[in-house]
């Protein structure tokens, strides 16, 4: 990765599936778990479609 680069997350995957009110502690042990490796999670919910959708990035 070069320097301009450093710092800013790439958008590797996202997927969106039914809502799941427990998605939000896998996406927390993901993050924990794979820190050291430089992937990263994120997670967000549409109430209005009941989904959530799961992002992966490269840090």
């Amino acid at each position: 990765m070069d320097d301009k680069n450093q710092g800013k997350l790439q958008l590797i995957a996202v997927k969106t599936v039914k809502s799941y009110d427990e998605l939000y502690i896998i996406i927390d042990f993901l993050n924990k778990t794979l820190k050291e490796h430089h992937v990263m999670f994120g997670l967000t919910k549409d109430t209005e479609n009941d989904t959530m959708t799961v992002s992966v990035y490269e840090v």
